[in-house]
């Protein structure tokens, strides 16, 4: 098989992981699928930063804080 005429594109080591708000409470185990967490969000049960949050594909940074029925979770620079 031939070889690409450009190198593959890697994600930096420096860059930090895009993390979606659905995506992190299915890590959570806040929601068990993806269709879930997407009704949880829509629904307003779910904050960011202390504001409702509807947008599920909304990107986190880390140190964000996400509640859902008044347990917060953390956004770890780790993920």
């Amino acid at each position: 098989m031939p070889e690409a005429d450009h190198p593959a594109i890697k994600p930096s080591p420096e860059q930090p992981r895009q993390l979606r708000l659905d995506q992190f409470l299915q890590l959570c185990g806040v929601a068990q699928t993806g269709g879930h967490a997407k009704l949880l969000i829509q629904a307003g049960s779910v904050t960011l930063n202390g504001k409702p949050e509807t947008r599920r594909k909304r990107k986190l940074s880390p140190g964000d804080v996400i509640d859902f029925e008044g347990k917060a979770y953390l956004v770890d620079e780790h993920l």
